[in-house]
């Protein structure tokens, strides 16, 4: 997840792979992974600006992310379920 964080540095966009990527996936997944892209981003600048060490930035980013990856495992249909 930290590594993940990293990426947070930048402004949120969806490129026109994970578009492709992401046409088989239903609308409430889509909309919080959109969610998720833009307040990371957000809150990555945001500590930045507090003058907050990177380090401290990423972990809590990495925290955040967390959260985000369970409500979107959450969403998501049980794999072989019928």
């Amino acid at each position: 997840m930290v590594e993940a964080a990293w990426s947070y540095r930048f402004p949120a966009r969806i490129s026109r792979e994970q578009l492709l990527r992401q046409e088989g996936l239903a609308q409430p997944i889509r909309d919080t992974t959109w969610k998720a892209q833009e307040r990371l981003c957000r809150r990555y600048c945001t500590l930045c600006r507090a003058g907050k060490p990177p380090t401290v930035v990423v972990t809590a980013i990495a925290r955040e992310l967390a959260g985000f990856v369970w409500a979107i495992a959450r969403q998501a249909p049980p794999i072989g379920a019928r």
